[in-house]
Order: structure tokens, then sequence, then C-alpha cells
């Protein structure tokens, strides 16, 4: 699926009305922290005179309410207080743990008024774990390496007000310590292979794993029934989790 598709497709168009509704919020000037391609930076742009669009990369938006800028949001070249919204949403479920903190507190600092997270929530980083065919790394789907909940985010930002919470879709995807054993014994024939972020470890694309030997077909399906076997006893969970802060 690309990137236009995956935009129409229901869940896609949930979570994105969503945040649009928390981003009813006074003031002049926002910035979309992690753009990509300028999505919802355009969105912002009809509501805010002045915009600004950041990625890795210096994106390229054909917008000329948008001002497109490269930067890292673990150092955010911003004066304090420089923005009246700060929106950073499918972000920070990438950012190495370390820097967590570090990337929290440069968001925190840039607002002036409001910030809007976006994560998902309580995610169970094994289903859908990948095996790097180069250094045999295994790897959280599409590169997420935090897991969050209201907790987490409230002692992240602790310096900052809720002002509301939303969560948006649902799903039970999760698994248990036995299945995902037996899945990266099988070498995890199932995860999300075809995502564009590289081996958390050595930085290689991730690609498909080789056709599996006999065992590792019989692995993939006891993990299967080993899932299988607590999905009663798992509850149904949002798929991501908004919240907007404000400053106290």
């Amino acid at each position: 699926m690309d990137l236009n598709e995956y935009r129409e497709s229901e869940l896609e168009r949930a979570r994105t009305t969503d945040l649009l509704e928390l981003s009813w919020c006074e003031g002049e000037t926002a910035i979309d922290v992690g753009t990509r391609d300028g999505h919802f930076a355009r969105l912002l742009a009809d509501r805010f005179p002045r915009v600004t669009a950041l990625d890795l990369d210096r994106p390229v938006v054909s917008d000329a309410r948008i001002s497109c800028v490269a930067g890292d949001v673990r150092e955010l070249a911003f004066p304090d207080a420089a923005f009246d919204l700060v929106v950073c949403a499918e972000v920070l479920e990438h950012i190495p743990p370390s820097d967590l903190d570090t990337a929290c507190r440069e968001l925190a600092r840039v607002t002036r008024r409001h910030l809007l997270i976006g994560v998902p929530y309580k995610q169970d980083t094994r289903v859908g774990r990948t095996t790097c065919m180069r250094c045999g790394a295994r790897n959280p789907p599409w590169g997420h390496v935090n897991r969050f909940d209201e907790t987490k985010l409230r002692l992240l930002f602790s310096d900052l007000e809720v002002e509301r919470t939303s969560f948006v879709g649902a799903h039970a995807a999760t698994t248990n310590f036995v299945a995902s054993f037996m899945m990266n014994l099988a070498g995890n024939p199932y995860g999300t292979y075809g995502q564009d972020e590289p081996c958390i470890q050595c930085g290689a694309r991730l690609l498909e794993p080789p056709p599996r030997y006999s065992h590792q077909k019989v692995l993939t399906r006891l993990a299967f029934w080993a899932a299988r076997a607590s999905r009663p006893f798992k509850q149904e969970l949002p798929i991501w989790i908004h919240l907007l802060f404000r400053r106290r």
C-alpha cells in the first residue's frame, strides 16, 4: 500500500480527523514535527497563518503558506516558546529510548501554548517483529522502539498540563512470551518487512526472509496456536492515543 492509499484508509482518515479536531487552538503559528510529505502541515495551514513543516531531510511541500525546514526533534533549532501549537504525531515511537526524554523536552520547550502528541497506544511490539537478514537482529514492527500509555506520556511532559485525551481505532493484536519465542526461532516470517524503517541494529533494509525450513514452518504453526490460546484473555485496545497538552 502506497502513502496515498494509506491516507485513504478508514483508520488513517479517522486518525487524521481526530488530530485535526484537537488542533483547534488559538494562535498564529504552528509546526508539524515529522511532517514527511507535509500532508498534515497543509491541513494546519488552513487554520494558522504561519506553519512550519519539519523533518530530518528538508521536506518538499508545494504550498506557499508553509515554511519547510530540516531538523531533528532531539535538537530543535528554534527559540523557546516559538510556536502556538506544536504537533508531533507518529514520531516518538521511533526515537531511540536513550534520546526520548531529550526529544520530549525539546517539544515542550518550543511551544508557547499547546503541544499535540500522537503515538500508538500500549502497542505489543512483539507482534509483527522482523529479523534482519544481514545481522540477525530482531526488530520491532515499523521501527517502533518505544511503547506508550497515558502515564508514560504524562511523565514525559510533566511540565505541561493535559487538556484533552482521545483514542482512535481498536485492535487485539497481542501475543505472549511462548508464541513470541517460537516465532523468533522461526525467523519471524510474518513481520512488517515492507516498512521503510531499516534495521535498528545495523541500518540495513529489512528484506523478506528466505523460504523457511520444515522445522521453522512447524514452529510458526505452534506459535500461532500459542498466541490463539491466550487471545480470550486479552482485551481490545485503541490503536492510537492523542494528547493535547497546554503550557501551565
